[in-house]
């Protein structure tokens, strides 16, 4: 299905997907739609079971990141998707995992990256501007170029270099999921936090130009007509000029719109204008993508950004409901990463559990494979500290700088997650749409499939490993660096902050006891429903009377006959 629809389930699938089974019989039509049906289980069962992990995970093992248990989750679903008796939810994996590789795209990405964009501290993102810059379109170009050189001279798999390009672009991007929380959690430095989240939100941008240039070149070595193009290096510079600046103009038009149209909506008292401004960022979001990467061949990452930024700086006073408008983005987050996650373990899973085409006994992913993944983790992690410290010079010059400290700190916590599974989703999922055909062609791209399928199988497998060593790992290290807010100043804040609600909650309390309608209300009603009112002393009650008396000369005597009774011996 190269248009990008859900395809039937079939009985048998060995062959990779292949629809041919289903004729113009009433039982294949029938059971072709009760298949098609099932499509709709996969993505609310996961959300459901994603529920579960994050209570378990909340109550009982805080350490562990989400994002790699449902990572597991996907896997052992995926897992089971080759076994001769499937249930309902591997049935509706599998057509999850015929999905065109364009759609899974389509479906994931814009909403991740505006999320993203209106969530950026626009301040500090400015202030760093050409920090990550450099974090984003230098270092990914050398990220890409030297696990390029791992996949082509470490691993024996006899990928081409166009092959090895993409994949490093794949795993050329950076994803702060899984230590974003550590870092506010700990009270890590507000610029450490913006090197971070910043330069993944340029860096994805960045890898996802790379990919294109690199993929369509990997395309064109299948010999399919109309599939790929052999891009040449100066081509591919002006490509690349093209994606980029073209990103940022259809950006800037689709953001400045959207601004126009919240400030039509500007009614605050009108909870339906709150609702249809929300509508607008999501249309916004998804149409952005669209426009620039499917109609105008141009990055439809870095049009999401820009549209978001836009939307961040000129349009934030617009919105009527801020926190409706956070909070519906933030569920659409969540949403949308639990899914890719599952989905992307769910293939993994599926590759490692057996080989579906070329009938090796041993299957896709052996023994042997998963040593060559440790030693890429292993080779990533020494790319990643020499990238960061080979521009460190210029970075600790430009912006708000970085220290030591920091730059150690980025280069162990520069985890892989949702760009890269999606991007090695789409590659996977594109070669299987463009390759599924006769016999004769199943026989003659049976080795760029399993390139993809093994390279898919190292990409998760870096996630996985990124998220469960790096992010279980990354809340010592901080502490290690000296990079937390020490726990005594911590306590102080939050102490200090205590009290300065308490003080606050107790003058509007005074300040109410000297209205006529509240000059019955017992004190036990109040300390039973305001909790920060209830261990109060004598002392600074009277201080609260004098001090609303002194300040506020328009206001009566507050009547305390029936708090102070409370307060006796």
């Amino acid at each position: 299905d190269t248009e990008g629809n859900f395809a039937a389930v079939p009985e048998d699938t060995g062959n990779g997907g292949d629809n041919s089974q289903h004729g113009d019989g009433g039982d294949e039509s029938e059971n072709y739609t009760v298949a098609s049906t099932y499509a709709i289980l996969f993505p609310w069962f996961t959300q459901l079971m994603g529920v579960f992990i994050y209570y378990l995970l909340s109550r009982h093992l805080p350490s562990l990141p989400y994002a790699a248990i449902v990572f597991l989750l996907g896997f052992s679903i995926g897992y089971t998707t080759t076994s001769a008796s499937r249930d309902a939810t591997t049935q509706s994996a599998s057509i999850w995992l015929q999905i065109n590789g364009q759609l899974i795209l389509l479906i994931f990405l814009p909403g991740l990256i505006f999320l993203d964009s209106i969530t950026t501290n626009v301040f500090l993102f400015f202030q760093a501007f050409w920090q990550l810059v450099t974090f984003a379109f230098p270092m990914v170009m050398g990220g890409t170029f030297l696990t390029a050189l791992v996949a082509m001279y470490v691993f024996p798999y006899g990928w081409s270099f166009n092959l090895c390009m993409t994949f490093g672009a794949i795993l050329s991007g950076t994803d702060p999921v899984a230590v974003s929380g550590i870092l506010n959690a700990l009270g890590a430095p507000p610029r450490l936090k913006m090197h971070i989240s910043g330069e993944s939100l340029l860096n994805d941008g960045s890898a996802v130009v790379f990919y294109n240039i690199f993929s369509s070149r990997f395309y064109n070595e299948l010999g399919i007509p109309d599939f790929g193009s052999d891009i040449g290096w100066g081509e591919g510079f002006l490509l690349f000029l093209r994606l980029c600046f073209g990103g940022v103009a259809i950006g800037l038009a689709f953001g400045m719109g959207t601004v126009f149209i919240l400030y039509l909506l500007r009614r605050r008292l009108s909870s339906e204008e709150n609702v249809m401004q929300v509508v607008t960022t999501i249309c916004s979001a998804y149409l952005t993508y669209f426009v620039a990467d499917t109609l105008s061949q141009c990055s439809g990452i870095v049009a999401v950004l820009v549209c978001g930024i836009i939307v961040r700086v000129f349009g934030e006073t617009m919105v009527n409901d801020l926190l409706l408008t956070f909070h519906f983005w933030e569920v659409a987050g969540q949403c949308l990463n639990t899914l890719l996650f599952v989905l992307g373990g769910c293939l993994w899973g599926n590759i490692i559990s057996d080989n579906r085409f070329s009938g090796e006994e041993d299957g896709l992913f052996t023994a042997t494979d998963w040593g060559y993944l440790f030693i890429l983790f292993f080779c990533l992690i020494v790319i990643r500290f020499i990238l960061v410290f080979a521009f460190y010079p210029i970075t600790a010059r430009l912006g708000i700088g970085t220290s030591i400290k920091e730059a150690v700190f980025m280069s162990y916590g520069g985890l892989r997650g949702a760009v890269g599974i999606a991007l090695a989703l789409t590659l996977n999922a594109t070669i299987y749409d463009q390759t599924d055909g006769s016999d004769e062609a199943h026989l003659e791209y049976i080795k760029f499939r399993d390139d993809t399928a093994r390279l898919f199988g190292m990409s998760g497998g870096i996630s996985l490993l990124t998220l469960l060593v790096n992010g279980v790992t990354a809340g010592p290290l901080l502490r290690w660096l000296g990079l937390v807010t020490p726990k005594i100043a911590r306590m102080k804040v939050i102490e200090n902050y205590k009290h300065q609600m308490v003080q606050n909650a107790l003058l509007s309390y005074i300040e109410l006891l000297s209205q006529e309608r509240f000059k019955d209300l017992d004190y036990s009603v109040i300390r039973e429903h305001v909790p920060f009112l209830r261990d109060i002393s004598r002392d600074r009650l009277m201080a609260a009377v004098r001090r609303v008396q002194d300040t506020k000369h328009s206001v009566t005597a507050p009547r305390l006959d029936h708090i102070l009774p409370y307060f006796y011996e």
